[in-house]
């Protein structure tokens, strides 16, 4: 039984790619045809490669590895953290520090930095120091606290990397690639597939597809942690986050056709 069916990915609106105008055509063969200008993914893919990214970030999350979740574009920044968090992972949300990987040690200097400065916080320090001094500091702790805060606690660098747009995150790529960290990645028509380790062909700007697919990669780890440390993981906090139990998921239930019909009866939705 596949991990998410066919009908929760259209629902989601996952097959809606770019318009055709703007396409990598390395993409071609996970487009299963074109409407009003606007390349339509192939579902029939997608299921099934979702099935190995799972399989994939759960077989890491087993060997207690560390999975960072990126997605600094506004449609993803809520669903990667608060998946994440809920799978007990780390996160980037915001813009990426150039080095975040790469140069892992200046970066940890910088997460030091942030927590003295909520020590310091929580300890009544700033309530010995000049307001001003104090807004200035506070600033900076809430500086570092956006860009830093969601692998504050990661011990290091991460053993895979779920990325929402490889394109929008070329610097994240680039760094764990040179690295030699697996990619997972919601790739959209508009993007070069050639970076990334696991793809996932999807739509990667709707709010809906992102958090449906970032949920599953969540309920991956989880599932990986299982057994070993069963305690640091959270239950699902909600129903789009559940484990699939749906007769529907089968692939070979929706086939093309019904694809193809929901398709050409479905609304627009031009990127």
């Amino acid at each position: 039984m596949a991990v998410i069916s066919m009908k929760q990915l259209l629902e989601a609106g996952v097959h809606f790619g770019h318009q055709t105008r703007r396409w990598n055509p390395k993409m071609k063969p996970y487009i299963f045809t074109e409407r009003n200008g606007i390349y339509i993914i192939d579902l029939q893919k997608t299921v099934k490669m979702i099935d190995s990214a799972y399989n994939f970030v759960k077989d890491i999350a087993a060997n207690n590895g560390v999975v960072l979740f990126v997605g600094t574009k506004k449609q993803a920044q809520t669903a990667i953290e608060e998946e994440a968090t809920r799978a007990g992972q780390f996160y980037v949300n915001h813009r990426w520090l150039g080095g975040t990987l790469t140069n892992w040690n200046t970066i940890q200097t910088r997460i030091k930095r942030l927590k003295d400065l909520k020590k310091m916080n929580e300890d009544g320090t700033f309530e010995r120091l000049p307001k001003k001094e104090v807004s200035l500091l506070n600033k900076q702790k809430d500086k570092l606290e956006k860009f830093l805060g969601g692998i504050e606690d990661m011990p290091h660098v991460p053993d895979a990397i779920f990325i929402v747009d490889p394109r929008k995150e070329q610097i994240a790529v680039k760094e764990a690639r040179k690295l030699s960290i697996p990619i997972i990645a919601m790739v959209d028509t508009n993007t070069d597939p050639d970076q990334i380790d696991v793809i996932i062909p999807s739509n990667d700007d709707a709010i809906r597809a992102v958090r449906l697919i970032t949920s599953k990669m969540a309920d991956a780890v989880i599932e990986g942690r299982q057994g070993e440390d069963q305690d640091d993981a959270q239950p699902a906090a909600t129903e789009s986050a559940a484990p699939v139990k749906e007769a529907a998921s089968d692939v070979s239930t929706d086939s093309l056709e019904n694809l193809k019909k929901t398709v050409e009866g479905g609304s627009d939705s031009a990127k």
